[in-house]
């Protein structure tokens, strides 16, 4: 199997995959490599948020069914995943209360196990890698801080950028709050940020190599996707 499809929560990932991550992951045996918003994310009627889980996992599940050769993995924002109600996605409310280092392999075990359960015996788990972004996109942008303000036209952040980035052990720690959540600290110093343009440019500025260096998460799926098209499997989340 060396075809990807990566389903992805926004147009400023499904362009960080089209323009950053598949022409990397080319060098690695894959054929083709295509990025698709979850949920018809072009045809929401309001910015912002993620769709249901019975939505996303009915894309999921008609893609690992009509191609069986395909691999799949997803590209979503813990901060932003539904805990509760109709929407909730499987192991978020309950990762919630866990260890930051437990809560993105929550969630990913939980959502691996449900489309298992849906598709049934027979499904191979390893045509399906979830990946969920702790905490969200904007947080690995404070991987290079410099990079990150010269990429949005704005240099003299750079210092403000890194104050923030300095109070925590990795960027992707950076806290899930409604206040100082990474994109809410980046709204604070830039009011008009903008993430499909700002987002796109400050992270082709910044580079995959940068964000693999602090982002262990991160680097952890990128790894695990190089090596699929080898027939190799490393332990996600290890």
């Amino acid at each position: 199997m060396s075809r990807l499809l990566i389903h992805v929560e926004g147009e400023t990932e499904e362009t960080f995959v089209n323009e950053v991550l598949a022409p990397h992951l080319y060098g690695f045996g894959y054929t083709k490599i295509s990025a698709r918003l979850v949920g018809n994310a072009r045809q929401r009627d309001r910015r912002g948020g993620i769709r249901a889980w019975t939505t996303v996992r009915s894309d999921l599940l008609n893609h690992l069914k009509e191609d069986p050769e395909c691999l799949t993995t997803t590209m979503v924002d813990y901060y932003a995943l539904p805990q509760t109600g109709s929407k909730a996605w499987p192991g978020r409310a309950e990762a919630s209360q866990l260890p930051f280092s437990e809560k993105a392999a929550a969630v990913e075990r939980a959502l691996l196990a449900d489309v298992c359960e849906e598709i049934g015996d027979n499904f191979d788990p390893s045509r399906f890698l979830p990946f969920v972004m702790i905490h969200e996109f904007e947080g690995m942008l404070f991987s290079d801080c410099k990079q990150f303000s010269r990429g949005i036209g704005r240099p003299e952040l750079a210092k403000k950028f890194q104050m923030i980035r300095d109070q925590f052990e990795t960027p992707e720690e950076i806290n899930d709050s409604p206040l100082t959540a990474p994109s809410k600290r980046v709204q604070e110093l830039v009011p008009d940020y903008e993430k499909p343009l700002l987002g796109t440019l400050a992270v082709l500025t910044i580079g995959l190599e940068a964000i693999r260096a602090e982002c262990p998460h991160f680097c952890d799926w990128i790894t695990h996707l190089e090596n699929l098209p080898k027939g190799k499997r490393i332990p996600h989340g290890k």
